[in-house]
């Protein structure tokens, strides 16, 4: 990875993913939210019971997508609508924008479904979903085990990565390795990867997490850590809204984690039928579409996102 971003397959979808598409996948277009819900005639009660679970999937003719509206480039607000944006909930003159909303507008098409995004605390997204306020999380979200206790997912429509960012002129801007983070106050996001990813960090100083980026920047810029985690597929935003601040590379890379944050669309339990059709539109969209789109979002990100 050099300082340019250029996704590749491997940086969308996995490869376990894309073999799961078949000659037999059902049409993504024109199926309404009944045909969601419909199962197999003779299925079992476990069934049964997914069917009832799906028929409540749209119900109301949208799709209401849960994201916290404020986490580019993945989602975020702005004022002026768009062939780009879908409404936010219950909120005059508000849209969301982003790659998660690219996604959504796909999902919401293959339903056909009116998509909405319902603006939401990262932390309540889970039980949002299990409580019947939202239909789905397309929030870039990942699918941890502790979270498929919650709810189901799909496969990955996005992998990313992380690294850190420090102020510039840090002691730490021109470090080579995570060793050389020991001892340094790196500060993550509540309840998400942003956060556990820290503890890879030999002898680091985990600080308490905060509720979202925004606030991660700003203990950044007033100097209250020395580094924070980020997304490295956002780096040219972030950079560009926070001049001050520079991304650590290790030989030119700015991933300094090894693992691989596939991102997921999030669905209450009991609903197979929906899940399979989400996979599928997930797993249809072409490469060079996804990396066009993904390009577009990076260019139309605003810096103060």
């Amino acid at each position: 990875m050099t300082n340019e971003i250029n996704l590749s397959r491997r940086g969308f979808l996995r490869a376990s993913g894309m073999a799961a598409m078949g000659a037999g996948a059902v049409a993504l277009v024109g199926c309404g939210p009944s045909s969601a819900s419909t199962g197999d005639a003779g299925s079992s009660a476990e069934a049964g019971s997914s069917a009832a679970a799906s028929s409540t999937f749209g119900e109301s003719g949208k799709l209401r997508v849960g994201m916290e509206v404020a986490y580019p480039p993945y989602n975020w607000q702005v004022s002026e609508e768009s062939e780009y944006t879908m409404p936010v909930d219950g909120q005059s003159g508000a849209y969301a924008d982003g790659y998660d909303v690219v996604v959504a507008k796909k999902v919401a098409e293959a339903f056909d479904l009116e998509p909405v995004a319902v603006k939401l605390a990262w932390s309540g997204l889970i039980e949002a979903l299990t409580s019947g306020q939202i239909d789905c999380i397309i929030a870039g979200m990942t699918a941890t085990d502790e979270r498929k206790e919650s709810i189901d997912f799909s496969d990955p429509y996005f992998v990313g990565h992380y690294g850190l960012l420090v102020q510039s002129g840090s002691p730490y801007e021109n470090a080579t390795s995570l060793e050389d983070f020991s001892g340094a106050s790196v500060l993550g996001q509540k309840d998400t990867l942003l956060d556990t990813v820290i503890d890879e960090i030999p002898g680091v100083n985990h600080r308490t997490p905060v509720d979202s980026v925004p606030s991660q920047l700003s203990q950044l810029n007033q100097g209250a850590v020395d580094a924070i985690t980020y997304n490295t597929e956002n780096v040219k935003g972030l950079l560009a809204a926070n001049p001050n601040l520079v991304a650590v590379q290790f030989n030119g890379d700015y991933t300094l984690f090894p693992d691989e944050v596939p991102v997921n669309v999030g669905i209450a339990k009991g609903q197979d039928d929906v899940l399979a059709k989400i996979n599928d539109v997930v797993n249809a969209i072409p490469e060079d579409e996804m990396q066009s789109e993904w390009d577009a979002v990076i260019e139309r990100q605003p810096a103060s996102a």
